[in-house]
């Protein structure tokens, strides 16, 4: 029987890893039988593309030719060679204003360049939140607009989840027009390019591996994996998705706690 679903794309946080942020072994076992059937994984998040590597490793996205959808799409890297097959980055303008709203609030302000995250306040509780979760190292800079001389493909300011509110208000109203304002956890305040979406960099991918939304298989759990589940061929929601996320799924599956992305490997492609 020919295979309908060839791509498989996968949000990590609240989908493909557990509370622990990790893969179990029977999610484990379930994607390599996949990739040795010719299936291809991306995997789609909104973490820098170094704090997605260690997943991409464990999955072994290097001998089967996965792809890297990081920055909630900001960029696609082809695993396999390390191309960079699709980059959006801020515009270098907007800089100083988020600097400065970093400053006046006495928030911390971060950044990426491979695999660091760029602050003035390395020992700051949430920076090192960021830099737990996605296995990067921090480094210290004396001026952070000085120091990022190099494109950007997102920012964070990170602090007080209650604040924090407050000055995703005030930026929104500033920047709605220009750029991306969105918190991801309630003191994660992501900055990013416009029209940054999971949805929109897929369908790059998809012309450039001349794959059909179709063949594709989009499984998460939060806002920002409502686009892709809606133009998925088959889009799922965990069961621990948002309200909003189920009701744009055309199959919704069982939690993060139980193996939900295996269930669905295993029911509609192997």
């Amino acid at each position: 029987m020919s295979m309908k679903y060839k791509l498989l794309v996968l949000d990590l946080d609240g989908t493909l890893t557990n509370t622990k942020k990790e893969i179990t072994e029977h999610t484990r076992n379930t994607l390599m039988e996949a990739q040795e059937r010719g299936t291809k994984i991306v995997l789609a998040s909104g973490r820098p593309t170094y704090g997605v590597a260690p997943i991409a490793e464990k999955l072994e996205l290097k001998k089967y030719g996965g792809y890297i959808l990081s920055y909630n799409g900001g960029e696609i890297i082809n695993w396999q060679t390390g191309e960079m097959m699709y980059a959006n980055v801020l515009d270098a303008e907007v800089l100083p204003y988020l600097y400065q709203c970093s400053k006046d609030n006495q928030f911390a302000i971060v950044t990426y360049k491979d695999k660091y995250v760029i602050t003035e306040h390395p020992n700051d509780e949430y920076v090192l939140k960021e830099a737990i979760l996605n296995v990067m190292e921090t480094k210290k800079v004396d001026n952070f607009l000085e120091a990022v001389d190099f494109p950007v493909a997102k920012c964070m300011i990170v602090g007080e989840p209650t604040r924090l509110a407050g000055l995703e208000k005030e930026m929104y109203e500033v920047l709605k027009d220009r750029m991306g304002v969105y918190r991801s956890e309630p003191y994660f305040l992501e900055l990013v390019p416009k029209g940054i979406d999971k949805a929109q960099s897929l369908a790059v991918l998809l012309e450039k591996i001349g794959y059909t939304k179709e063949e594709m298989i989009a499984i998460g759990d939060g806002f920002n994996d409502k686009s892709m589940i809606e133009f998925a061929g088959l889009g799922v929601a965990m069961a621990n998705a948002q309200e909003v996320v189920k009701q744009a799924a055309d199959y919704i599956t069982l939690s993060n706690e139980e193996d939900g992305v295996a269930a669905v490997v295993e029911k509609f492609m192997l």
